[in-house]
């Protein structure tokens, strides 16, 4: 618990808040008038779904979303059942909320740099990773949960 909060800390806390509110922005609003309020729903929903994954992590996966200390046991529930990235779609769904709220255009290219950093990070490390270390249980993810957009299906996963 402790590892996952530590990264908690540090790389979300670098990635989504310094780098963009504080680097780019310089922590200073441009007047987007209506449109800023979009910013505060994408910013509860993102940081609910991080927390929320973090604690499924820690718990049910018995590790960390750290690559050093990696899950136990593959993590299939909670939003896992609909999508297989849920921690990277709530760290974009924060950046958009910054585009929002601070109106700086440079925010929209970090946002698609973040996207492609996290999909090439999936696709050349985590999902070769998982294949070996979880065989055909998560093959069989794969093939019923999708990468990045959501599934909401009314039929029930096999994995949870």
């Amino acid at each position: 618990m402790i590892k996952s909060l530590l990264f908690l800390i540090l790389v979300h806390g670098i990635v989504v808040f310094y780098l963009p509110v504080y680097q780019i922005t310089g922590g200073l609003q441009i007047d987007t008038g209506l449109l800023a309020y979009l910013a505060i729903p994408l910013w509860l929903i993102g940081e609910g779904i991080i927390l929320w994954c973090f604690w499924l992590f820690s718990f049910h996966g018995q590790g960390t979303p750290l690559p050093i200390d990696p899950p136990k046991n593959l993590v299939v529930i909670g939003l896992y059942k609909y999508v297989r990235n849920p921690i990277y779609v709530g760290v974009l769904l924060l950046l958009s909320g910054h585009i929002f709220w601070f109106g700086r255009v440079f925010l929209i290219a970090y946002l698609i740099t973040a996207f492609l950093i996290f999909h090439t990070f999936i696709i050349l490390y985590e999902e070769p990773t998982l294949r070996k270390k979880f065989r055909a249980s998560y093959e069989d993810y794969l093939k019923q949960v999708p990468r990045w957009l959501p599934r909401f299906s009314r039929e029930k996963s096999r994995n949870g």
